[in-house]
């Protein structure tokens, strides 16, 4: 308890002299519940930094930009992910890196050239109208469990999402990884693609990140911890806690669910074949 309090000390104070604030010192400075301000950081409109003991903290810029959503709420009287694509619009928010790849928009073109309603695919998946109208604009981001099932509605698969088209690359330098972004909390790297008979990928999960619900599919999965702790849950019963150097198979038609439950960033080998994920 000691150090955690030391830690979060610490972190308070930032860097140079600038202080952190926490969830309740921002949600109190920009008049909204702390509840509130977690939905904005599911959007993508803030990203916090986090204490070891998984405390969320904000500089003045997130206290400016946050300012700036509420003002855009109150005096045009837009929805949050409007809010957030017009500030993206104006370059205040930062859009998607270069190589990262929004899968909205690919499950908009595929929903359009079938011609179905959003009410159509919210009724199929279990998903809301609303949530899949954000997602497809890019202002809302989805956890990989809800991404496979909405990919699975489509006939399709996560891998189609990272736009693989062409021949197969022997090398992969680090810097043309094809990179998918579900939540803020887990980044998936492509680490080789075309024709092959494995799907791997390295997977860079924050902590307390995590796949959300369980899912399955066709094929078998190996996955090896490079870095950080892994928990991971397959059918209800069957849990594992996997620490640097653990590997484990499974059959991924297994249902199953994983997350991190450390204090550090988890990076995980993580391959699929056939190449069905």
């Amino acid at each position: 308890m000691v150090s955690s309090r030391k830690n979060l000390s610490e972190k308070l104070a930032g860097r140079q002299g600038t202080r952190l604030l926490r969830i309740s010192e921002v949600a109190r400075r920009v008049g909204i519940s702390s509840s509130a301000l977690r939905a904005w950081e599911a959007l993508g409109l803030v990203t916090p930094q986090r204490t070891q003991s998984h405390y969320r903290l904000y500089g003045e810029s997130d206290v400016r930009l946050l300012q700036r959503a509420i003002f855009l709420r109150r005096a045009r009287g837009l929805n949050p992910p409007a809010i957030v694509h017009v500030l993206k619009h104006q370059g205040v928010v930062s859009r998607p890196a270069e190589g990262t790849l929004d899968p909205g928009q690919r499950f908009r073109r595929l929903r359009v050239k079938r011609g179905l309603s959003l009410a159509q695919v919210a009724k199929a998946t279990a998903v809301s109208v609303g949530f899949l109208s954000a997602l497809e604009r890019g202002q809302m981001r989805s956890s990989v469990a809800t991404l496979r099932r909405i990919a699975k509605f489509y006939r399709t698969n996560i891998l189609s999402l990272f736009e693989t088209a062409g021949e197969n690359q022997r090398l992969v330098r680090s810097s043309e990884r094809k990179i998918l972004e579900t939540t803020p909390d887990v980044r998936m790297e492509l680490l080789a693609w075309g024709s092959t008979a494995m799907e791997p990928h390295l997977f860079r999960v924050k902590p307390g990140g995590g796949s959300g619900e369980s899912y399955s599919h066709e094929g078998e999965e190996f996955l090896h911890v490079l870095r950080g702790d892994f928990e991971i849950w397959l059918n209800k019963d069957e849990h594992y806690r996997l620490r640097p150097g653990d590997s484990l198979y499974f059959e991924s038609s297994i249902p199953h669910r994983w997350k991190n439950p450390g204090r550090k960033e988890t990076c995980v080998l993580w391959i699929n074949t056939p190449p069905t994920f």
